[in-house]
């Protein structure tokens, strides 16, 4: 502990050249490991996938020339003279239809190429065939292909490679340059085997999809059948054959051996159609050798990072630390109360933003001290005022009682229903000091005021007032309504023809109180409006200079909302809309205050 605080007290420029070498080259190193291993991984597995895919591309071709040969098949067999030839009646085997079976089997080698010969077996053992032929003695159905398509029981099967059969190529096509496959035809009804349909595909077809294909310098792929008896294989392979317990029970994967001392990678994938398996082999140092050569340039920029590493580490924290010793050097000063000390260096980091804010609070303190000071004056000010203001109003509201007392004395009941009205005015005026009151006080506030407007204008003006009683008991700021009443009149109702009416509601709406003030006066033009709710969205702006302002038309509407703005925020205030010679709207948008918040 007594080493951290003491590491603590040393300058900053110091532990900040200390914090760029460890933050620099402990990571450097770290990253050189983690990239190292990353990248052996990212190849080795990369090599995997593209490996993969093309033994998935090379299996693809592979099911579509088997595929080609299960369809070569079916076609055959649904064939007319072909299923006489099947037939069990001796009379339809004629030596012309077998002509014309031939004929039509030499249509398969001219239009499918990788087919080397079809040959077609009765259940009596006759043939008929385009390239292939079978010694007279030689009872075809014996044969060992023939007897694995009977088990088989009519599902297409691939044999493979020849092995042992006495069937021979018109063009001398041997064993090991093949592929057999079988498929017996089932009649549909009996379910009895009338024959067996061979066909030979040429190996050179499978060999010319896997020659051309590369892995690495040196590797290739290599094709096994379902006993890992190898199908193809390139010339001078690595490996000779693939023991049959390394891919045993396996569909795909990849493993390492080392096979005469040199270690291989064998990639395998598993064709479910055919049952081949496209083995992919490569000797494991050609993409280790990948791998050195990537670990070789890494290992240059790691020691060229580290070798310019300690002289950008002095200049980086000489930058940073001088800017700010001359900041430190700033604030002693301000703290021995030279406040007119500014720091001067533009820069536009954050030591600049540091330095621009140390100016901006000192500015800010010299400012707040003119105004404390201002302020100090103005509260002594006021407190004088606010003495004679609550003696005037209380003198008035007593005075204009007695007015209305002596007035119903003498019986002049309309004089005295408008001096009672005044007097409400100035009661709920006074409201204890206070600058919220209960939304139905308001509403008393601008009856009275509308009262004394209907004895001016007598039948110019009508109201209606309607408040939901639920919404009586809340709590809003006072003298909202009358200024916005006054302009409705004042603006509206008295510049139109023949009488008005003012429609005064409130309702809740959600989380909100909504308080609505509708004319049917003049309204305003596009203009005019705009110019309005301008004038309300800069109120809070345009009432500090009172001066200004309080003879402009709507002032009074501004002053509301500059205090609905301070009080409650953006979200509540005045909404208006209005229409030239159809009157106004005006939306007065509260919070829900159910108590007396204290104002």
């Amino acid at each position: 502990m007594r080493n951290w605080i003491q590491i603590n007290n040393l300058p900053i420029r110091f532990k900040l050249i200390s914090h760029f070498l460890i933050i620099s080259i402990i990571p450097i190193i770290c990253l050189g490991l983690l990239i190292n291993w990353t990248v052996e991984r990212v190849v080795e597995q990369q090599v995997n996938d593209n490996t993969l895919q093309l033994i998935s591309k090379v299996n693809e071709t592979f099911e579509f020339y088997i595929n080609n040969m299960q369809s070569i098949t079916y076609y055959i067999a649904s064939n007319e003279k072909v299923q006489n030839f099947f037939s069990t009646e001796v009379q339809n085997r004629t030596i012309h239809n077998q002509y014309d079976i031939q004929r039509y089997l030499r249509n398969f080698t001219t239009l499918s190429p990788e087919v080397a010969g079809v040959l077609v077996v009765n259940s009596d053992g006759k043939y008929v065939s385009n390239e292939l032929y079978v010694p007279p003695s030689k009872d075809l159905r014996e044969e060992s292909w023939y007897q694995e398509a009977v088990n088989n029981k009519g599902i297409f099967k691939i044999i493979g490679q020849p092995k042992n059969r006495s069937i021979s190529s018109l063009v001398n096509y041997k064993n090991d340059e093949v592929v057999s496959v079988v498929r017996a035809v089932i009649d549909p009804f009996t379910q009895k085997v009338q024959g067996v349909i061979l066909i030979d595909l040429k190996l050179r077809v499978i060999a010319e999809t896997l020659v051309d294909i590369r892995l690495g310098k040196t590797g290739y792929l290599m094709l096994v059948d379902d006993q890992q008896r190898t199908i193809y294989q390139p010339d001078e392979p690595l490996v000779e054959k693939i023991p049959e317990e390394w891919i045993k029970g396996k569909t795909s994967g990849s493993f390492s051996k080392k096979v005469n001392s040199q270690k291989l990678q064998f990639i395998y994938q598993k064709s479910p159609f055919s049952d081949w398996t496209t083995i992919g082999v490569f000797p494991t140092e050609e993409t280790i050798y990948e791998i050195r050569e990537i670990r070789f340039y890494l290992v240059i920029f790691v020691v060229i990072l580290m070798f310019f590493g300690l002289p950008v580490s002095y200049f980086l924290s000489n930058s940073i630390s001088k800017p700010i010793s001359q900041l430190m050097l700033f604030m002693r000063k301000a703290e021995e109360g030279k406040l007119d000390v500014r720091y001067k260096e533009k820069r536009h980091d954050e030591i600049g933003m540091l330095g621009r804010s140390f100016n901006k609070m000192l500015s800010q303190i010299n400012e707040l001290l003119r105004l404390t000071e201002r302020h100090e004056r103005q509260k002594r000010e006021a407190e004088f005022r606010s003495l004679q203001a609550n003696i005037n109003p209380h003198f008035l509201y007593n005075t204009l009682d007695t007015i209305q007392w002596m007035a119903r004395k003498k019986k002049a009941n309309d004089v005295a229903e408008v001096v009672e009205s005044l007097a409400k005015l100035f009661r709920i005026g006074l409201s204890k000091g206070r600058d919220a009151i209960t939304l139905n006080m308001e509403i008393e506030h601008i009856e009275s005021y509308l009262l004394i407007q209907k004895t001016r204008y007598r039948d110019k003006l009508n109201y209606q007032i309607d408040i939901d009683e639920g919404a009586r008991s809340l709590y809003v700021l006072k003298f909202i309504l009358q200024p916005i009443v006054e302009n409705a009149i004042y603006h509206g109702i008295k510049q139109r023809r023949g009488a008005g009416h003012i429609t005064v509601m409130a309702r809740e709406k959600e989380t909100k109180l909504s308080i609505m003030i509708c004319d049917d006066g003049v309204g305003m033009t596009d203009e005019q409006l705009q110019e309005m709710r301008k004038a309300l969205s800069e109120a809070v702006e345009r009432t500090e200079n009172p001066s200004e302002n309080r003879d402009k038309k709507g002032y009074g509407m501004l002053n509301v909302q500059a205090r609905i703005l301070l009080a409650f925020g953006k979200s509540y205030g005045i909404n208006i809309d209005s229409y030239e010679g159809e009157g106004t709207q005006v939306e007065i948008i509260l919070p829900i205050l159910e108590g007396d918040i204290g104002w």
